[in-house]
This record gives structure tokens, C-alpha cells and sequence, in this order.
């Protein structure tokens, strides 16, 4: 039951960018009122959500502990960290605050553009030995970043973002098979959703922080992973984050555009900025390193390049609503409320089009909502207690066993494909 053809990508005329079609499908939309933020519908956040669950299930099943940190902190975080010199004031969100009322007492705040110069205060909350590394620290964190009203693009650029970030703290014997893992996480998210992830290795930009010893180290260390993965990368040079190197992906989508989305990062910086530490096995202090990474970026951005990706036509287990019931007549409405109860059992998620419409109505809605599966349900098969099944793509399957479709169903969802 393959729809994947019924993907309209080979007429450019009926492509449709991620707003159009969130509005049409009621997902998210942006107003006005909260320029560069998105407003969620409860649609749009079932797939948040579903994206959501599966980085958690990514990420705990692989040793990460989940945090979560504070939105604002005062600004001198941010220049012990050298975001402030990179983004200072033009890009992000600051404030002044006075305590008490006393202006004298005024202090600089800021909403967070990123996750880890907090996550370094998470690490150092108490003494760490050399047995709890690596610690595999994440967050899915909402940021603000101070974007050009002429760059904001729907959810392709927004001021308001929520991260998946993990953060590791390792020592440096670590950091080959840190890097391997994450590699190997990303491969397996990216060709779950049918992308041929492609690799970019990032070296030092010109305005960087920390000194040429640590980016030496930093590029050789990442360079050398790649070489043991027996990955070809290509060249991204003076590309890096400000703190270090980073390994890229990159994938096409449907209508061959290229997108950069996971990352990560190897930074000798800011566990020396921040002054972190851990005891070796002889009782001495010595410094973690520290590396970044996101599977996804940003759930916004994401969500946007998915939507214009598969134009709304989203795998079954990221579909808003997986399979909808549709009786013939209003006398088939009590065996579609019988099946809706068989569907919702193990968790899918279905709806009843009940409305006093003609069913070839009602399936052209269903499609135009890109719904994966119709469930066609009348006097032949109430009788036989079957269903009839028509696809998003159109096929057309009769008198299916409803236990059979079910199990069929759970199994699409499980292996999300």
C-alpha cells in the first residue's frame, strides 16, 4: 500500500511552499501579532509532537539524560561563552532588568539564542569523576534569535525556535566512538524518512574563538573520525561554529534543493571558557571536551522542508490523522463508530466523516488533507463485517479483513516507513 507515487513533485506548477500548506491542512500559521513566531494547530502539533517522541527514543535509548534550562539568564553568561562577541546585541533578544525597583541594582539580561552555554552550568552543578563520562546531556529547548524582519520565512527562519541539542562531555579517548554514534543515529533518522544523507566537514572561520592549538586538535580529531567511518565528506572550509569544527549533514529533498540540518561539533573552547573539569583516575583535574549535536536542528525548520518535501502527504506515522472512516449513508454510521473504537485501541489515530456529504465528496476532502488510508464502509461491508480501503495515491482494495488492515497498519507505524 506504497502512495509514494501519488507525491505530486513531477509538475512544477503544483508545488506548494510549507505555508500554503499548513494553512490548508491546519497546521501551524504566522500572524502579525508575534512576527517570526509560529502559531501551532492541533494538527501541526501531533506532528511536533510524533518528532518529538522520536528523538527522545533516539536519544535515551542511547545513554543521554533529558534537562531542560532556564529561557533567560543574565547576559554575562553569553560573553564568558563569546556568543555576545559573535551575536552581541543585533542578534539577540536582551533586556534590562532592575532588581527590586532600584536602578542602581539594573542588571543585562538575555533569552537564549542556544542551549549550550547553560548546559555547560548543568555539567559543573557539582564535582564530576572520570566514571560519569561521557555524560550525554540533552535538551529540547525553546530559543529566541533576533532575525531581520526581511529574513523571516514562515517556519524556515523564525525568532522563535525550539532545538533538539545534546550536549556530551567526554575525554578525549571518547570522542571517536561519540562521533561514530551520532553519525550512525543521523544516518538512521534521515533514511527512515527516505533521504540520502550526505556529509560536510566545517574548519575554523575566521572570527573564532579559542587558540589555533585547540582547533589543530579539534580539526585532526574530527578529520581522523571520518577517515575511521570511511565517510566521504565534502568541504565546507571556514565553515565551522565560532568554538569549533563540525561534521554537516546535508540532504536533497524532492524537489532537489539541498538542505544542511544535523550537526556535530567538537569544542575544546568552552570547557576551558567555563573552566570545566573532571578527576582522572590518579585524583587530578583535567578538562572534558565538549561536543554538540542536533539530529534535526530546529523542529521548525524541519517541519517546513518535511512539509514541502512530501507536500503534505507525510509518511503514515507523521500523518495528522492516519486513517479516516467514511459510511456510504447515515445508517452506517453505528458499524463506523464500532470500527473507530477498534482503530483507536492500539493508538491510531482516526477520524469519523459523518458530515451529510456525498462519499465521492468526502473522499476528494479526505485527499486533499492528504489522509493515507479511507476506510469506505456500507451495506456489503457491514454485512460481512470487512471494510474497503481506498488509498491517498488511489488505489482501490475491497472487502479487507479488518484485523489484517490493523496489524498491517500498527506494523507501517512501528517500522515508520
Amino acid at each position: 500500500m506504497d502512495d509514494k507515487q501519488s507525491l505530486p513533485f513531477e509538475d512544477d506548477k503544483k508545488l506548494k511552499d510549507h505555508k500554503q500548506i499548513g494553512q490548508e491542512m491546519e497546521l501551524f500559521f504566522t500572524d502579525e501579532i508575534a512576527p517570526g513566531a509560529s502559531f501551532w494547530l492541533p494538527k501541526g502539533m501531533v506532528i511536533f509532537k510524533e518528532l518529538e517522541k522520536y528523538i527522545r527514543e533516539l536519544t535515551l535509548d542511547a545513554g543521554y539524560l533529558e534537562t531542560s534550562t532556564p529561557i533567560m539568564v543574565k547576559s554575562e553568561l553569553f560573553k564568558q561563552s563569546g556568543h555576545w562577541e559573535k551575536f552581541g546585541e543585533h542578534n539577540m533578544y536582551n533586556l534590562v532588568l532592575s532588581e527590586e525597583n532600584d536602578e542602581s541594582k539594573a542588571l543585562s539580561y538575555s533569552l537564549k539564542p542556544m542551549n549550550c552555554p547553560e548546559s555547560t552550568i548543568l555539567y559543573r552543578f557539582r564535582p564530576r569523576s572520570y566514571k560519569e563520562l561521557p555524560l550525554r546531556l540533552m535538551e529540547i529547548g525553546r530559543l529566541h534569535r533576533r532575525e531581520k524582519s526581511g529574513e523571516v520565512n514562515g517556519l524556515l527562519r523564525v525568532r522563535q525556535l525550539t532545538m533538539d541539542d545534546a550536549h556530551i562531555y567526554a575525554r578525549e579517548g571518547q570522542i571517536f566512538d561519540e562521533v561514530s554514534n551520532i553519525l550512525d543515529t543521523m544516518v538512521e533518522f534521515y533514511k527512515k524518512l527516505g533521504f540520502e544523507p550526505e556529509f560536510r566537514f566545517a574548519t575554523r572561520p575566521e572570527t573564532r574563538a579559542g587558540t589555533d592549538e585547540m582547533w589543530d586538535k579539534a580539526e585532526e580529531t574530527l578529520s581522523e573520525a571520518i577517515k575511521k567511518k570511511g565517510i566521504q565528506a565534502g568541504d565546507k572550509k571556514g565553515d565551522g561554529a565560532f568554538y569549533g569544527p563540525k561534521i554537516d549533514l546535508h540532504i536533497k529533498d524532492a524537489q532537489k534543493r539541498e538542505w544542511q540540518l544535523a550537526t556535530v561539533q567538537l569544542d575544546f573552547h568552552m570547557p576551558e571558557a567555563f573552566d570545566l573539569r573532571y578527576i582522572n583516575e590518579e585524583g587530578q583535574a583535567q578538562k572534558p571536551v565538549m561536543i554538540h549535536r542536533a539530529i534535526f536542528g530546529s523542529f521548525e525548520r524541519f517541519i517546513a522542508i518535511l512539509t514541502e518535501h512530501f507536500q503534505g502527504a507525510f509518511p503514515l506515522w507523521l500523518s495528522p490523522v492516519q486513517a479516516q472512516i467514511i459510511p456510504i449513508s447515515d445508517k452506517h454510521i453505528n458499524y463506523a463508530q464500532k470500527l473507530l473504537g477498534q482503530f483507536k485501541s492500539p493508538g491510531i489515530r482516526v477520524e469519523i466523516d459523518g458530515r451529510a456529504e456525498t462519499m465521492q465528496s468526502k473522499i476528494r476532502d479526505a485527499q486533499t488533507q492528504k489522509i493515507p488510508y479511507m476506510i469506505i464502509v456500507g451495506d456489503k461491508e457491514e454485512q460481512s463485517g470487512s471494510i474497503s480501503i481506498r488509498t491517498r495515491g488511489g488505489e482501490n482494495l475491497a472487502n479487507q479483513d479488518m484485523e489484517q488492515f490493523l496489524d498491517k497498519i500498527k506494523q507501517e507505524i512501528a517500522e515508520k516507513v
